[in-house]
């Protein structure tokens, strides 16, 4: 034993003096290590009878004790001197910018849909909204469309295995018309309102999705015709595009729930590989654009709604939201819009904090 105390107090010795984690380590695997002077005094005790093993068992098991106490004093004490060598040797330069921390944006429907809201707020015009999931009467018998209508066809539509209340076939909205019915059911006229929203087809490719967006506009007052209509969406045009050179083209066409009906046709040119709203569509280097459909409301369709037509006719019209958000932003691919890429959203995504003014732009990019 008296060979391990002095072993013991070699290796303490040693201990103090370590001057770097890699030299204390050293001294651990020394005495505490598989070869360790430590290790074999342990492996000893098998050679020992059992008198011999009572006795030295406890004192090689204390100087163990003693010599691992050791070895973790010290190496606290030194990475407690490297923590203060590196904070005295190390600064913080505060005049430098703060890292970029990732930042939030706002899709380009939600952006499209708010300035949409900003430029028809200023035309006077209230934001209105209604269920996805609706019964068949709202979504086509109000409006005019009947049994053999083909928007009814599956192919089309989506219907669930659910009745309505009455015993009415409940489906997705295939456009937000039915907005219009409730708001005219609920309030009369006149009335002057947008209805913006998802809606839902049976139809898939570049430039159609089984969801999409589309916004729908109804006045209905007294002495409404279609020059109110023609007047309404080109001022509008001229704000969400921010061009005053927008020219429409209004061209016969048919809706059931519309009498007169017209297509909204816009002039335009490529630039590249882009389409860019402006122009006239029969100048050189231009042509037409479809963008939506519209007309005066149907008589019929007011009376579904409770309004006298005798007394008051009005205009619809309606348009696809992520259509004229990728003619506005130059975006090419209908599908993109859904699938949640953040590289796409990081390109044509909004700040949060640049809401879309009148005054300031509408389609003001940070």
């Amino acid at each position: 034993m008296t060979e391990l105390t002095q072993q013991k107090t070699t290796a303490l010795a040693a201990i103090a003096a370590s001057t770097s984690l890699d030299a204390l380590e050293e001294q651990r695997v020394a005495a505490l290590g598989k070869k360790g002077w430590v290790s074999l005094a342990l492996k000893t005790l098998g050679q020992m009878s059992p008198e011999e093993r009572k006795d030295a068992a406890p004192a090689i098991q204390a100087v163990r004790a003693e010599v691992a106490e050791a070895i973790d004093a010290r190496k606290t004490a030194l990475e407690a001197e490297a923590l203060e060598a590196q904070l005295a040797s190390e600064t913080i330069d505060l005049t430098l910018p703060a890292p970029d921390r990732h930042k939030g944006s706002i899709h380009p429907v939600s952006q499209v849909m708010d300035e949409l809201a900003e430029i028809f707020a200023d035309l006077g015009f209230q934001v209105a909204t209604g269920p996805e999931i609706e019964d068949d009467w709202h979504n086509f018998t109000a409006l005019n469309m009947d049994e053999s209508h083909p928007a009814r066809a599956m192919h089309d539509t989506f219907y669930f295995p659910d009745k309505s209340a009455d015993g009415g076939q409940m489906l997705l909205r295939t456009h937000t018309s039915p907005v219009q019915i409730r708001s005219m059911k609920k309030q009369g006229a006149p009335i002057r309102i947008i209805a913006p929203g998802r809606v839902y087809r049976s139809d898939s490719d570049a430039t159609h999705t089984p969801m999409f967006h589309q916004v729908e506009g109804l006045v209905v007052d007294k002495g409404i015709h279609l020059g109110h209509l023609k007047w309404t969406l080109e001022t509008f045009f001229k704000a969400f595009f921010e061009r005053e050179d927008i020219t429409l083209r209004l061209r016969p066409s048919y809706f059931p729930f519309t009498e007169p009906s017209v297509e909204v046709d816009v002039g335009y040119s490529n630039e590249g590989n882009r389409r860019v709203v402006g122009g006239h569509g029969d100048d050189e280097g231009h042509d037409w654009m479809e963008l939506g459909g519209s007309g005066m409301v149907n008589r019929r369709v007011l009376e579904m709604a409770g309004v006298d037509p005798d007394e008051y006719q009005g205009f619809a019209f309606g348009l696809g939201i992520d259509r004229i958000a990728m003619l506005k932003y130059g975006m090419n691919d209908l599908r993109a819009f859904f699938d949640g890429d953040p590289r796409w959203l990081q390109h044509y995504g909004f700040s949060p904090y640049d809401q879309p003014t009148l005054s300031a732009g509408v389609g003001a990019r940070p």
